[in-house]
């Protein structure tokens, strides 16, 4: 008996996966979610689940006791509001689904309130730091041509970096002025490229791109030295070097350069829907804290010029 229990025990792990795996692919058939935000969601789920092997309880068994113990477990070690919401945002899908499936009869997320979450101002660049970091690659090295068109080109969208990593040749039209990008869930959308970032893209596709590849085919647009599909980790590293190099003191990000973009297209009179479209928020409400940012530049703005500032 003893022997069984423990046989028992071992295989749970395994089934708790298999559910995980099981949920992820049905919410990825029904959101076409990105590969990282089912990781975000599996990891989530592991996390908890390890937590719950501890006190002997299975994943498809937990109480709503049993999650406000893990949520204050991660509280007690630091766990920021944000971080909290998103996991629990991730519980409340799993075992909303398992409700849906029939696998259990309650969900335990229900009546656990989300943190309150202070919404924080997305740090953004002056158009004279977007000028610095354009210019801070070395662009008579083919890799340094590679990246001043891929940061033009970022500047000049706003797209998403898996985005901008993931461009095919065959979704550029130069003739037209337009990049067709591919983003979350699936949508598409058009954005008009300036003459600027055509120009950079142009001498790129033209030379670097060739002298990059060599003999090697793809119809990436912004390849490694091998031939690859540059990776999200790789390019932050490169944005990061070359934000140093051009002495900008922010903290840099491709998402920083995605906020330049919005904050100066606002500033310099966009209108919102316009800017919802071009970054490809689904909700203008997620699009409405340029807002935010444009009326603290403009309070800036008064104290720095008013006399009574």
């Amino acid at each position: 008996m003893q022997s069984n229990s423990s046989d028992a025990r071992s295989n749970r792990p395994e089934a708790s996966k298999v559910i995980i795996d099981r949920f992820l692919d049905a919410i990825w058939m029904e959101r076409g979610l990105s590969e990282n935000t089912l990781d975000a969601y599996r990891a989530d789920l592991l996390a908890l689940d390890k937590r719950l092997k501890g006190h002997d309880v299975e994943l498809v068994k937990a109480s709503k006791a049993n999650l406000l113990d893990y949520i204050s477990w991660r509280v007690e070690g630091g766990a920021k509001p944000r971080s909290t919401a998103r996991q629990l945002s991730s519980f409340r899908r799993f075992y909303r689904y398992l409700l849906r499936e029939g696998s259990i009869a309650e969900d335990p997320t229900a009546g656990i309130a989300m943190p309150k979450i202070g919404r924080a101002l997305p740090q953004s660049l002056t158009e004279d730091e977007v000028d610095a970091l354009l210019a801070a690659p070395n662009v008579s090295e083919p890799l340094g041509n590679r990246d001043r068109a891929m940061l033009e080109l970022l500047y000049a969208t706003g797209m998403r970096v898996s985005e901008l990593i993931s461009l095919k040749m065959s979704q550029m039209n130069l003739n037209q002025g337009v990049i067709r990008v591919i983003g979350k869930g699936n949508r598409e959308r058009l954005i008009p490229l300036g003459g600027e970032a055509q120009d950079w893209l142009r001498d790129f596709i033209d030379g670097a791109r060739i002298e990059i590849l060599l003999e090697r085919q793809t119809d990436y647009l912004f390849p490694t030295r091998r031939g690859d599909c540059m990776t999200r980790q790789a390019f932050w590293h490169i944005i990061k070097r070359y934000g140093k190099k051009a002495g900008v003191g922010k903290k840099l990000s491709p998402h920083t350069v995605r906020h330049a973009f919005a904050t100066h297209l606002l500033n310099n009179g966009a209108d919102l829907r316009v800017i919802q479209l071009l970054l490809g928020h689904s909700d203008v409400s997620t699009t409405q804290i340029y807002t935010h940012v444009a009326r603290e530049r403009m309070k800036e703005l008064h104290s720095q010029h008013h006399p009574r500032g």
